[in-house]
């Protein structure tokens, strides 16, 4: 479902940076067969050097978000693992067959909801990390998400409506090609043709992720002033993870509803574009995942 979402890394950006590493877990398994295990099995390490890197932690920090990073990867192992085999099962079986959009944004809201059944499952040691926090660290935090910003803005505001649109169109097919093998000329048209008419909005997305990015420091600096009780700072993480898995920006939601019925439309054109041989590559890389996923439920 990677393959027509916002551009690489953009999606989990967005996120709250302490939270934005759960996206990290349904990545690996959408990053390539051959780095899947590794990948996964590597996931809490990876994990806290993406963070530290936000963050710069304290000894005593890193001893506890390691261990919490471990103990979210053992729950996701046996819980949700078993689940993402049923839905690699589940796209195995479609894929021999046309879709309809309406299928493709089915399946796109089951990974929705295991994102936040990921992102519940962290909550409490996200609160408690959040907790332990100094002003220096969320200082830090401000000019890492600047930096973030000036990147992703070279690339995609900056860059002309033609080399954006040229982008676009090579990151969606080479993620197509991922699942489908090379693609041929009526699935390129398919990309060309759905990125021209898309609703892609660079500079909407750059301001919620800014929204976001304001609205994590400045709970954390609310939360950083030891004013909160326990259970305070619980319920200002809860509502800041809230707010940012559903924007409180209407015009964003519009945009966001919009974009997310074009890609399961463009998916679903994309497919039925596909060859008989294209339809057993597919078959054949969801097959593999599900291999991969079934070895990884054993530790």
């Amino acid at each position: 479902m990677t393959v027509f979402n916002r551009p690489p890394n953009r999606v989990f950006q967005g996120l709250h940076i302490i939270g934005s590493l759960l996206g990290l877990f349904l990545a690996l398994l959408l990053s390539g067969c051959s780095a899947v295990k590794l990948g996964y099995n590597n996931a809490p390490e990876l994990g806290y050097w993406w963070l530290d890197s936000y963050l710069d932690f304290n000894d005593r920090q890193s001893v506890q978000v390691r261990a919490d990073l471990a103990a979210l990867q053992a729950w996701h192992r046996q819980t949700e693992l078993p689940l993402y085999v049923s839905t690699l099962q589940q796209l195995q079986r479609m894929a021999p067959s046309d879709v309809t959009p309406a299928q493709v944004c089915e399946v796109s809201a089951g990974f929705r909801s295991r994102f936040q059944a990921l992102l519940d499952q962290a909550e409490p040691a996200l609160s408690t990390l959040a907790s332990t926090l100094h002003a220096e660290q969320l200082d830090h935090l401000a000019r890492q998400f600047d930096k973030r910003n000036q990147k992703w803005r070279a690339e995609w505001i900056d860059a002309s409506p033609t080399e954006r649109s040229a982008q676009r169109v090579k990151r969606r097919a080479d993620r197509a090609e991922m699942f489908y093998g090379p693609l041929e000329e009526p699935q390129r048209a398919v990309v060309r043709d759905s990125t021209a008419v898309s609703a892609f909005d660079a500079r909407l997305n750059d301001r919620e992720a800014v929204r976001r990015q304001q609205d994590t420091l400045q709970t954390l600096r609310q939360i950083q002033t030891n004013t909160l009780t326990g259970a305070q700072i619980r319920t200002a993480v809860h509502a800041l993870l809230a707010r940012a898995t559903d924007s409180p920006d209407a015009a964003y939601q519009t945009y966001m509803e919009k974009t997310g019925q074009e890609n399961c439309l463009t998916m679903a054109k994309l497919h039925n574009s596909t060859t008989p041989a294209q339809r057993l590559k597919v078959m054949e890389t969801l097959k593999a995942y599900e291999t991969d996923a079934l070895a990884l439920m054993v530790p």
